[in-house]
C-alpha cells in the first residue's frame, strides 16, 4: 500500500492543549469538556504526545504549523512569519521587500501596551481607513522607500516595506515585546503586565541591518503619531471602544521561502481548509489546494467539505481557529465549551459523513495555548490516530493526561504526517 492509497482527514485543533485551571476544578479544558464524539474517535484508534516545534520553545502558529506538516525549518532557511502572511493575504512581495506581522494594540497615556490586540475585534472600516492614513502619511527619511499596511482579521496586520534602490534586511529584533525573533523565527515570551514598544535594533553589524532597523523605527514613531490624531481614533474614544494606539511589529522575513510542494513530499493529493492569512500563506508556499467552507466557526460545513474532498483527495488538513482565542484570553471555561461546540458541530458532522473502514482521523493541535499563561507554551499536544484499521491502545479520551500513556508516544512535530502514515498502511 502506498500513500496515494491512504485516505486521511488531518484536523489541528488551534492552541487546544493545555495546563491544569482552578476555574476547571483542577482539570484542562480537554478533560473538564464534555466530548462524546471525540471520546469514540480516541476509543477508535491510538494517541500518543507532541511536541510541536522544540523542546524549551513556546513556538509562534506559523512554524508550529509547517512542523506538523512535516517542515522542520533551520533557522537560517526560514521566510518569516510576515512573509508567510503577506503571501496569504495577495501582498506584492519579492525577495528584498520586508515583511511584517503585525498587531493593532492599545497604549495609556504613558505609551504603556493595554491591550496587545485592540479589543481583538475591530471594525474592519476602521482598520482599513486607519492604515491608510498610515500609507499616505508617512514620510521615510529616505524617500525611496514605501510602505504597504494590510489589516487582515480582528486586530492582525500585515506591514510590507519596500526600497526600490536596497535590498532590507531579516535580522532585526521585533517591536512586539511578547516576542523573541530568534533566527527568523517567532518564540513567545514570559511576559508581565507591564510591557512597552521595543526600540527595532539590528541583529547584524551590518549596513543593511542597521538602515532596515531604521526604516522599522520611523514607521513605529511616525505611525504612533498619526494614529494618536486619527479622526477614527477620536470616534472609538467617544464610542468607549480601544484605540487603535499603535502596530506591534514582529516576524521579519525578506525572500521567498523555498520548499518541496507537499504533494511531491508525500506522493498523495494532500489539500486543506484554512481561514487565517497564515494558514492561506502555508497553503501558497506549500502548494496545496485549499477548499472554501464558510467562515471561522462554520463548522458544519467544514467537516461536510472535508468528507466530501475524501472523493478527490488522499488528505486533507483543517484548521480550527476557536481554542487559541480563548486561551490567550485567558479563559478556560469559554475554552471547555469551544471545544463541547467543535465536538458536536464539527466531528459529529465528520463522523456522519465519513466511512470510518476506509479514511482515518488524525487530531492534534499547532502548540499548547495556556489559560494561566494567556499565551502558547511548549507544552507538548495529545495527538490522536483513528480508524476501524487501527489498533486500539486502551486509551479512551483525547486529553493531556492520557496521551502521556498512549501507545504512538512522544512524537516531533514534523513526524506526525509520516507517523501516522506509518500507522495506517501498517495496519490497513
Amino acid at each position: 500500500m502506498d500513500n496515494s492509497d491512504v485516505h486521511m482527514i488531518y484536523v489541528l485543533l488551534d492552541g487546544v492543549g493545555d495546563l491544569p485551571h482552578p476555574d476547571l476544578d483542577g482539570k484542562t479544558p480537554l478533560e473538564a469538556a464534555n466530548t462524546p464524539v471525540l471520546d469514540k474517535i480516541a476509543s477508535n484508534g491510538s494517541i500518543g504526545e507532541v511536541i510541536s516545534v522544540g523542546k524549551g520553545i513556546a513556538p509562534e502558529s506559523d512554524i508550529a504549523v509547517f512542523n506538523m506538516l512535516g517542515y522542520k525549518f533551520n533557522h537560517a532557511d526560514y521566510a518569516g512569519r510576515g512573509v508567510i502572511e503577506a503571501i496569504g493575504v495577495g501582498i506584492d512581495f519579492k525577495d528584498g521587500d520586508l515583511a511584517l506581522r503585525g498587531n493593532f494594540s492599545t497604549l495609556n497615556k504613558d505609551g504603556v501596551i493595554i491591550d496587545r490586540r485592540a479589543g481583538r475585534h475591530i471594525e474592519k472600516e476602521d482598520a482599513d481607513g486607519v492604515a491608510k492614513e498610515i500609507e499616505e502619511k508617512i514620510k521615510f527619511s529616505n524617500p525611496d522607500t514605501t510602505v504597504m499596511v494590510s489589516p487582515t482579521i480582528g486586530h492582525r496586520v500585515t506591514v510590507r516595506i519596500r526600497t526600490n534602490s536596497q535590498k532590507l534586511s531579516s535580522k532585526i529584533t521585533n517591536t512586539d515585546p511578547a516576542y523573541s525573533n530568534i533566527g527568523g523565527m517567532g518564540v513567545a515570551k514570559a511576559v508581565g503586565d507591564y510591557l512597552k514598544i521595543e526600540k527595532c535594533l539590528p541583529l547584524e553589524d551590518i549596513e543593511d541591518a542597521k538602515f532596515t532597523a531604521n526604516l522599522v523605527n520611523e514607521f513605529n514613531e511616525q505611525s504612533i503619531q498619526i494614529l494618536k490624531e486619527s479622526k477614527i481614533n477620536e470616534k472609538r474614544g467617544e464610542q468607549d471602544k480601544k484605540l487603535l494606539s499603535c502596530i506591534l511589529l514582529r516576524d521579519a522575513g525578506n525572500k521567498f521561502p523555498e520548499v518541496i510542494p507537499i504533494n511531491e513530499k508525500y506522493g498523495m493529493k494532500f489539500s486543506c481548509i484554512v481561514d487565517m492569512p497564515v494558514e492561506l500563506g502555508i497553503s501558497d508556499v506549500l502548494e496545496m489546494k485549499a477548499f472554501e467552507a464558510g467562515g471561522l466557526t462554520d463548522y458544519e460545513e467544514k467537516a461536510k467539505v472535508a468528507a466530501k474532498a475524501m472523493e478527490t483527495q488522499n488528505s486533507i488538513y483543517v484548521h480550527l481557529k476557536g481554542p487559541d482565542e480563548f486561551g490567550h484570553d485567558g479563559d478556560a471555561i469559554g475554552k471547555m465549551k469551544n471545544i463541547e461546540e467543535i465536538d458536536q458541530r464539527f466531528f459529529k458532522t465528520l463522523v456522519e459523513n465519513i466511512d470510518s473502514s476506509k479514511v482515518a482521523i488524525i487530531i492534534s493541535a499547532d502548540h499548547s495555548t495556556p489559560c494561566i499563561n494567556k499565551g502558547h507554551s511548549d507544552d507538548p499536544v495529545p495527538v490522536v490516530v483513528s480508524g476501524d484499521f487501527i489498533k486500539n491502545d486502551g486509551t479512551t479520551r483525547m486529553t493531556e493526561e492520557q496521551a502521556k500513556k498512549g501507545s504512538i508516544g512522544l512524537l516531533q512535530g514534523a513526524e506526525v504526517v509520516s507517523k501516522s502514515l506509518e500507522l495506517i498502511k501498517s495496519q490497513s
